[in-house]
């Protein structure tokens, strides 16, 4: 191969990996298509499933909100492909996009890679979270991107009523029927809780140290859950008024910076301790490393259904610059990005 050649393929493998405003997006090969088995109940909706508010609600279909953008687009579109995979009934899955830019583009590459998928595109307004946000350890955390998940409630249609929220560096090894079918109880949002975890490293000697604030886990058995992977029940979200106490939060992180670790600390204020458990299987998390670092980390122990890179270190970073951890062999067959071609004609 050239040096001319070796020049060009580094140059697209680094702006689809950096993703700058202007460039194209990755591209993608396109993924099988997924059928129910004979055991899933009939479709009674139709596949495009593009006007939801016309649509009653069916408790047969499964919701599940990711966020799109071109950085993270790669690991988006491996968490799609195996949950599809995975699914014993997967035409019953809809997937619910949430994008602040190049939606024209996001739909496109989505549409293209998974032609047979039933999904929906929304724009997320960034003037919902200006002025809101404050930095963090991390420049990623601090993209308003990753405070969408607060907004749900009022993005999807009323006819939405539970939705499962999957952040874009994680897969799926398992029927994700069983995460949707748990029973939330009375409780808004269920997720894989951590009660070992020394709950006050996620706040500053700030927070400790006011009599306001400090008191605000009275009463509660707080433990930490990772926002990445949650279930919620979006009607008694909305009825309850929960992104109003989350925003609440994030105004006084504003003003008096109580933590910094972006949009995790407003939902531990805000529901822990009022967690439905779900077994930790659902969310093998931290395979990413730390915030800062990004080590190699080996699974917890006990079973796995779903494996995720939270933490700076993701696994399609890694496998570009050679250097991946042993556990970034699992994500790499769900990779659908097509890689330049190695060969030219000059």
């Amino acid at each position: 191969m050239s040096i001319l050649c070796i020049f060009l393929f580094l140059t697209t493998v680094v702006v689809s990996v950096q993703s700058l405003p202007n460039a194209e997006l990755p591209a993608f090969r396109e993924a099988p298509a997924f059928r129910n088995g004979r055991e899933c109940p009939k479709k009674t909706w139709p596949s495009s499933f593009n006007n939801l508010n016309r649509h009653h609600h069916d408790p047969s279909i499964i919701h599940i909100a990711m966020t799109l953008d071109a950085t993270y687009l790669r690991g988006s579109v491996a968490g799609v492909l195996s949950v599809l995979q995975h699914a014993a009934c997967p035409e019953h899955i809809v997937f619910h996009f949430i994008a602040t830019h190049r939606r024209a583009d996001l739909r496109r590459t989505i549409t293209s890679t998974f032609p047979y998928l039933t999904f929906h595109l929304y724009h997320f307004n960034t003037d919902l979270v200006r002025g809101k946000i404050s930095s963090s350890i991390r420049r990623a955390l601090d993209q308003p991107l990753n405070y969408a998940r607060i907004y749900l409630a009022d993005l999807l249609p009323f006819t939405v009523r539970r939705i499962i929220y999957f952040d874009s560096d994680l897969i799926v090894v398992d029927d994700v029927a069983k995460l949707w079918n748990i029973n939330l109880g009375a409780h808004v949002l269920g997720a894989p809780e951590y009660c070992h975890v020394n709950f006050s490293h996620y706040f500053n000697s700030r927070f400790w140290s006011s009599p306001v604030y400090a008191t605000s886990f009275t009463g509660r058995k707080a433990c930490y859950f990772n926002t990445g992977v949650m279930v919620i029940d979006l009607r008694k979200w909305r009825e309850g008024k929960y992104t109003e106490k989350l925003e609440y939060w994030m105004r006084v992180q504003k003003k008096n910076r109580i933590y910094e670790l972006g949009s995790l600390p407003p939902f531990l204020l805000v529901f822990a301790g009022d967690v439905e458990g779900v077994e930790h299987r659902w969310n093998q998390h931290g395979l990413g490393g730390d915030n800062l670092e990004g080590l190699c980390r080996d699974l917890h122990p006990g079973p796995v259904s779903l494996l995720h890179w939270s933490g700076k270190g993701k696994p399609w970073l890694r496998l570009n610059s050679k250097r991946p951890c042993p556990l970034d062999a699992l994500w790499a067959p769900y990779d659908l990005y097509r890689h330049p071609t190695l060969f030219c004609d000059s």
